[in-house]
């Protein structure tokens, strides 16, 4: 069967939609709660006070955010054509903010879209796993940036539980993951899974330093910007704290988010509160900062998945139409790669 087949009526479909209605109804339920229990009421004033200029500024930035991951996205899956990798990328974002698992899922769900387009799994599996990895490389250098300055006297905390401990986990974490593709290279009987994690590290390395390209910068929007719009809403709400601090909140308030929940409706909003509370910003502000931040970081790119999916779907469900996405593109560097590695399809072309 070939790779690029549609499948059957029985399978099943990101259902972005119903997701969003979901949603709506947390959300709505959320504020509901909000404005019924007298200890939150304190929250929804702070919210209210915050001006539209704030606002729309901080979904500017979660809107470029979404861009810069576009961008990367791209530099990875070159061999999409661009009209196709644009809406595919913002699908991913979508399904990654709206479904249990969030990065994860959304990996599995575009990977999913990706195959319909014709491309081979094993370089969706290698490009994917060098995304990942490289995004996260760019998370752990600004955790490590940000608890040094810490540790050497930037406002915030300066105790070893929230500045020096998270800076020596997540450098200890970092050291390894570099190290493993020499560290599988010395051990061939290494298990396939983790072979799989090291393919993804490796390629992330190579596209990294081997095959520099501009659209690696995304990597660096789609983290800075994401950052910038909690900080631009707390400054919002009157609380301006040390980007150092901010950025070590940011980090463990997503700890939160492993947990599967769609949306992390609820689990992300008390994570985001209780960690910028621990590093010193008002808890009234906190809560208030976290569920405005939250709001909008769910929405641009849930919104913006949705209008892409809905853009690529048609030509993801109708095999052999000539607009089918990427799909004669990826195809052809496929074959012409196997080809030029092919003793026998090089002779039986020269006969």
């Amino acid at each position: 069967m070939s790779l690029a087949s549609t499948p059957t009526r029985g399978e099943q479909r990101p259902k972005v939609v119903p997701q969003l209605v979901t949603l709506g109804l947390l959300a709505a339920l959320a504020l509901a709660l909000l404005a019924s229990v007298p200890g939150l009421r304190g929250v929804v004033a702070q919210i209210g006070h915050v001006s539209l200029i704030w606002l729309a500024l901080a979904v500017a930035l979660e809107l470029a955010s979404d861009v810069s991951f576009v961008v990367l996205f791209r530099r990875f899956f070159d061999r999409l054509h661009g009209r196709d990798a644009r809406p595919l990328a913002w699908t991913e974002q979508a399904t990654g903010a709206l479904l249990p698992g969030g990065g994860a899922g959304g990996l599995a769900i575009g990977g999913w879209l990706i195959h319909l387009t014709g491309a081979p799994t094993d370089w969706i599996v290698r490009r994917s796993g060098g995304l990942f990895f490289l995004t996260s490389a760019v998370n752990a250098a600004t955790v490590i940036a940000a608890g040094l300055a810490l540790i050497l006297g930037a406002s915030g905390p300066h105790d070893f539980a929230l500045a020096v401990l998270p800076t020596l986990l997540v450098g200890a974490v970092t050291l390894a993951v570099v190290a493993l593709p020499a560290i599988i290279r010395s051990r061939p009987r290494t298990p396939a899974w983790i072979r799989a994690i090291s393919a993804g590290v490796q390629d992330a390395e190579e596209t990294t330093f081997r095959r520099p390209n501009w659209r690696l910068l995304g990597s660096l929007g789609y983290l800075w910007f994401d950052i910038a719009v909690l900080w631009l809403v707390l400054r919002g709400l009157g609380e301006t704290p040390s980007v150092a601090a901010l950025v070590m909140a940011y980090t463990v308030g997503y700890l939160a988010n492993m947990l599967p929940i769609p949306g992390g409706i609820g689990v992300l909003d008390a994570g985001l509160t209780g960690a910028l509370a621990l590093y010193g910003v008002a808890p009234v502000h906190a809560a208030a900062a976290a569920l405005i931040y939250h709001a909008i970081a769910l929405w641009v790119p849930g919104l913006g998945g949705l209008l892409g999916y809905l853009r690529v779907r048609p030509r993801l469900v109708k095999p052999g139409l000539p607009g089918r996405p990427g799909s004669n593109r990826v195809r052809a560097a496929t074959t012409t790669s196997r080809s030029a590695s092919s003793p026998t399809a090089s002779s039986n072309a020269s006969a």
